[in-house]
């Protein structure tokens, strides 16, 4: 019998309520703890969930020492939680951007290294069984010469959602727009899924972008990033890419995957296969055509950012669970994780520059 895991979560926003249930529905977890600086939404959270509720992590982390610490807040406040599990030696899984810079991931991967603690990204897109398939025909070179890898995110939030209370839409906290928050899930899926035959692992397999981005659908005194943002890309193995993020197309529609080379192309809508045509087919491919065809039976977060289903993030708690029990690596350790963050910021840098920049 595996050993039963204790986690607390830092920030308690709307995200760390997919968390706890996550959690939940984990035999070899247990929720113990929640912290916020809200005390309502805090106690909110800890009657929800039957666990204590902290006003600062420090005490948490300090009375209820977890094994596991979940990283729920804004984008931009994952460093510093991280630093502090680090010094007590807690392993951190965090959610998606692992921070807003490059600068401050390295930061936290060097803290995770230097404690010899565990660092791990949450990335739901990658645990979505539709993706892994795309991964695992791109691994097995059933798409033959990668030519085109592409997201599209064309997603609709209203003022609401960038209230001036609220940290999204905040350039300290939130890092970026809808390419940082939104897009981020499908860059780190293309970059996963066109890099999975590359030699080098430790390479990002995006080399340069070129992008533009731009303020159309919401006022440019609401928000201090963008909402509407496009890219091309350049991938070391010869692939081009194209990426849409938006927060500005009313009244939102589903994200979109495509994934085609000189012998096969895939395209995913939400969670449904809508393509999936090779030169050389094979048996099973009937079968995953059948496994995948069913239209999405939610939102995906088009247009209400709730509107997604928990079972990805209940199956990327579970993998890092399973990394640790086994003393294995991680398929999404800091290092891994970062290479999202960098494909963003290469994005920011090239609007900026209005010319074509390189990966770091």
């Amino acid at each position: 019998m595996s050993k039963t895991h204790r986690i607390a979560i830092i920030g308690v926003g709307a995200i760390a309520g997919m968390h706890g249930k996550a959690i939940g529905d984990l035999p070899n977890a247990e929720l113990v703890a929640g912290c916020c600086r809200s005390e309502d939404k805090g106690r909110r959270f800890a009657r929800e969930f039957g666990v204590k509720w902290y006003g600062d992590y420090e005490s948490m982390l300090d009375e209820q020492k977890p094994d596991l610490v979940t990283i729920a807040t804004p984008s931009g406040a994952h460093l510093e939680p991280t630093l502090a599990c680090a010094r007590c030696g807690i392993d951190v899984l965090c959610e998606k951007p692992l921070e807003i810079t490059t600068e401050r991931v390295d930061r936290m991967i060097r803290a995770a290294g230097d404690s010899g603690i565990r660092l791990g990204g949450i990335f739901p897109m990658r645990f979505n069984p539709v993706v892994v398939t795309l991964h695992e025909a791109a691994a097995q070179g059933r798409f033959g010469a990668l030519a085109a890898v592409n997201t599209y995110v064309p997603w609709w939030r209203d003022e609401a959602y960038y209230a001036p209370q609220r940290w999204q839409g905040k350039l300290k906290l939130d890092g970026g727009g809808a390419i940082m928050n939104q897009s981020v899930h499908g860059i780190d899926a293309i970059q996963w899924i066109a890099g999975s035959a590359d030699a080098d692992a430790e390479a990002n397999p995006v080399e340069s972008v070129f992008a533009f981005i731009a303020k159309r659908g919401h006022d440019k005194d609401l928000i201090e990033v963008e909402d509407t943002g496009v890219a091309v890309l350049r991938f070391h193995n010869g692939a081009l890419g194209q990426i849409l993020g938006a927060t500005s197309m009313y009244p939102g529609s589903l994200k979109r995957i495509q994934i085609a080379g000189r012998d096969g192309t895939a395209e995913v809508l939400e969670d449904e296969l809508i393509t999936w045509e090779f030169r050389n087919p094979c048996k099973e491919d009937e079968v995953v055509r059948t496994r995948f065809g069913a239209a999405t039976q939610s939102g995906g977060g088009a247009s209400d950012p709730m509107a997604i289903d928990y079972s990805n993030h209940t199956r990327n708690i579970a993998a890092f669970l399973e990394s640790v029990e086994h003393s294995q690596s991680f398929m999404l350790d800091g290092t891994e994780a970062r290479k999202a963050v960098a494909i963003v910021e290469a994005i920011y840098k090239s609007a900026a520059a209005g010319a074509a920049v390189t990966v770091a």
